[in-house]
């Protein structure tokens, strides 16, 4: 049985920038990363209904890596993303502006895989939406 996460951030960045910086493969490339000993080498992005998408991470030592991938279902430009992963878990993006669009609320919900256990799963998801944090807001 899956479980549903939720994690988020609030980016001070208005809701077009988080947009980009978090679809685009230039930016994805920069922030997706859970640590600083892991990160995305190459990333595709087909940002459509029925598109797809694929993350290479890897170990910054080179001892192992692979591919996140997936399939979208919904894309609502600065609003909403919904995707199926390879492994079929489903996943939600939503970004809501906040303070007059100042800064923009960013919710990502997903169901757990089984090889993991859920809180642990929830700290990397977390620690990489902290990072695309630190990315948009110039700190990285």
């Amino acid at each position: 049985m899956t479980t549903l996460i939720s994690v988020e951030v609030t980016i001070a960045a208005n809701v077009e920038t988080v947009w980009e910086k978090f679809t685009k493969p230039e930016h994805i490339v920069q922030w997706n990363a859970a640590s600083a000993d892991w990160h995305t080498p190459s990333a595709s992005n087909d940002l459509r209904p029925g598109g797809r998408f694929t993350y290479r991470m890897e170990a910054r030592d080179g001892s192992m890596g692979f591919d996140l991938g997936g399939v979208y279902e919904v894309v609502i430009t600065n609003d909403r993303l919904r995707y199926r992963l390879d492994d079929d878990r489903l996943v939600h993006v939503l970004m809501v502006p906040e303070a007059d669009n100042t800064q923009t609320r960013l919710v990502e919900m997903f169901e757990t895989e089984t090889q993991n256990p859920p809180e642990l799963q929830k700290q990397g998801w977390q620690a990489i939406l902290n990072n695309f944090k630190l990315y948009v807001e110039g700190h990285a």
